[in-house]
């Protein structure tokens, strides 16, 4: 079966349910002005029984102002502002305002692909997996050719959490995952800025859930283009990983 055969399926699985069952989509967003109403209209047009939590994290351009323009005419829509403090925070804080019982996490800067939630969601729907890891790293999708030490940085990390935790993932600081929506509210979760996404599979890897990998199209910046995560962010995802390890 063809994917796009796929993704209609799903859309008309959710779409029978009508309110029983609900995708809520949590996108942090900072300075992503020029990408957060295609990421909304491209959410919208997958057609899905859904809620978009925006939490702008402190932006200082129009991000918060055109996420609330949209919102005003689209129900469903929920748009927090709160002052900068990283994608970790902004996650946190947009966490308890979850309805749905499915939820992805978005980044607003068109990195990751709407078109691929469908099949992101399709394990948990058919109530096979708890958490879906969307992967750059396993193949068969549209991939930017990767800046080299950040590819080999994913590599090294995800080579680390499989000694930790006894796992085989492939695509560990991936940020487009799925979950239940109980399972994410019941994380432990602690981390302010990128080190969010270890501290995530490794609270995830510590419990016996199902999870499973799909891979996905990555659509990647460089610096110039507004990428964020550095080096330092590599050392603390390191850190997070050996934390939550040994923490209780």
């Amino acid at each position: 079966m063809s994917r796009s055969s796929t993704q209609a399926m799903t859309a008309s699985r959710l779409a029978d349910t009508d309110g029983r069952v609900t995708v809520s989509f949590l996108i942090p967003a900072f300075n992503e002005a020029a990408t957060i109403a295609e990421v909304l209209a491209r959410l919208d047009a997958l057609g899905l029984h859904r809620q978009i939590v925006v939490v702008d994290d402190g932006s200082r351009d129009d991000t918060a102002a055109i996420a609330e323009r949209y919102a005003a005419e689209s129900d469903g829509i929920v748009v927090l502002r709160k002052p900068n403090g990283g994608k970790g925070s902004a996650l946190r804080h947009g966490i308890p305002h979850l309805t749905g019982e499915i939820v992805v996490i978005q980044d607003a800067d068109m990195e990751y692909d709407p078109a691929d939630v469908p099949q992101l969601i399709e394990p948990i729907l058919r109530g096979k997996a708890d958490v879906v890891y969307g992967s750059r790293l396993t193949g068969g999708r549209p991939q930017r050719a990767y800046l080299f030490w950040h590819y080999a940085g994913n590599r090294f990390l995800s080579l680390l959490t499989g000694i930790l935790f006894n796992t085989t993932l492939t695509d560990m600081e991936t940020g487009y995952k799925a979950f239940r929506t109980e399972i994410l509210k019941s994380l432990r979760l602690t981390e302010e800025k990128f080190g969010i996404e270890p501290e995530i599979t490794g609270e995830i890897c510590k419990r016996a859930l199902r999870v499973y990998e799909m891979p996905i199209s990555y659509f990647g910046r460089t610096y110039a283009e507004g990428k964020n995560v550095t080096w330092r962010d590599g050392f603390r995802a390191v850190y997070v990983l050996f934390r939550t390890r040994l923490r209780p």
